[in-house]
């Protein structure tokens, strides 16, 4: 492949699509980290701990997540991708492997939920930056397959865990994961490389795109966060993943209210993770040519729709799976397109460390949604009231990024004319 730097030498970069290769390996496997709870029921049996005290590993992992990608990025930014990306699939290989000589609730939310959840959040930043440098011109559809790795993960690695467990039990399960899992983020770490110095597709127009991805736009987080913009990003990107984390943290136990058996519940899972990684990429790739404040208006206004008719037709089985499938499309959206706007808007230079501030908002509707669902339903005795409030939530986030400009827009219309 030739490309033209800035300086009009051509260079040589690799096939840009390994990259892509290397993130989709490093996801997936980082993944599983939302299969956690297939290792819950085998614990709670074994050591007699509650769903609420198992539950709190998930709670820890995904607040950790949030918090390290900003730091991760911040060393990426400057450092590279490839040191931060080893870091990430050590600590998350290390953290399954050590969870399999949990004897105690403190040592498995050391090791599955803190030593795991932080090396997740090492691994998770690098291939979405890589992606947005290396694809300006498909940069949607692209970070879409990569974060699409990371919903799918689960439910690749979830069924596999389960009938480990089933045949050798869940320490040699654990054990067993980290090694493969090693393998996967070592394999990835090698393949994620930036792009050289001033890369630009071969015969890509930037004035032609409909992302306003050019260079120059690179904005240091100092200035970014003194916009109005990135702060309407933040709660609209807030309000509408806690909307989706308050459903999705409830599925099993409200499928089971919903009078659904164990196996109809237990696929419910399956049907979530394929939602997720499809909306993914799939409305990744539609903001490449939509825009990606549209794509995430439209998919905010179909969650809203979509939430409350998954509780009045929770019964009907194939409503059932059709509107959950739909509601974790839209949720899984919001993780594709958002990474893509925070390029778009702030550049590439800083987008791990930018990014990642942006991403802490759904660090904070990871917490907060689950709390408000388990609370809710203590309070009322039914989902009634969540699965409304998580639509009203998704309804003033679709309000909120109303109030959000693309800081380029002017310039790419005067581009075009």
């Amino acid at each position: 492949m030739v490309a033209q730097g800035r300086g009009g030498l051509e260079v040589n970069p690799p096939n840009r699509w390994l990259p892509v290769v290397g993130g989709v390996m490093m996801n997936m496997a980082l993944g599983m980290f939302y299969g956690m709870s297939v290792f819950m029921l085998p614990l709670e049996r074994e050591f007699g701990w509650t769903r609420a005290q198992t539950s709190w590993v998930t709670t820890i992992g995904l607040a950790l997540i949030a918090v390290w990608y900003v730091i991760a990025g911040f060393i990426q930014d400057r450092r590279g991708p490839r040191p931060v990306a080893v870091i990430g699939g050590l600590l998350f290989s290390l953290g399954f492997f050590l969870a399999s000589f949990t004897e105690s609730l403190t040592t498995f939310y050391l090791t599955a939920g803190v030593i795991a959840g932080t090396g997740s959040g090492f691994g998770y930043v690098v291939p979405t930056s890589v992606g947005s440098k290396w694809f300006p011109d498909k940069r949607g559809l692209v970070i879409g397959l990569m974060v699409g790795g990371y919903g799918a993960g689960s439910g690749v690695f979830g069924p596999i865990a389960l009938s480990l467990i089933e045949r050798g039990g869940w320490r040699s399960t654990f054990q067993i994961l980290s090694v493969v899992f090693l393998a996967m983020t070592m394999i990835g770490a090698f393949l994620l490389r930036n792009p050289p110095p001033g890369y630009v597709p071969p015969g890509w127009d930037p004035s032609k795109s409909r992302a306003a991805a050019r260079g120059g736009a690179d904005v240091h987080a100092s200035e970014m966060v003194r916009t109005q913009t990135f702060w309407t990003l933040w709660a609209a990107y807030c309000l509408g993943t806690t909307a989706g984390t308050m459903v999705i943290s409830q599925l099993v136990p409200f499928a089971r209210y919903a009078g659904h058996s164990a196996a109809v519940a237990a696929f419910a899972l399956t049907v979530g993770a394929i939602g997720s990684a499809s909306g993914r990429v799939l409305s990744g790739w539609l903001s490449d040519y939509v825009g990606r404040l549209n794509t995430l208006r439209v998919m905010l206004l179909v969650s809203a729709t979509a939430m409350p008719l998954l509780f009045l037709f929770r019964g009907n089985i194939v409503l059932f799976y059709l509107l959950l499938g739909v509601v974790y499309y839209c949720y899984g959206t919001q993780l594709s397109v958002y990474a893509s706007t925070s390029a778009d808007f702030y550049g590439t230079k800083y987008v791990g460390f930018n990014y990642g501030l942006l991403l802490l908002a759904w660090g904070v509707a990871a917490i907060l949604g689950p709390f408000l669902g388990g609370r809710v339903y203590v309070a009322t005795g039914e989902y009634r009231v969540a699965f409304f409030v998580a639509a009203g939530m998704s309804i003033a986030a679709l309000a909120t990024l109303f109030l959000a400009k693309n800081p380029h827009a002017r310039a790419v219309a005067a581009a075009r004319v």
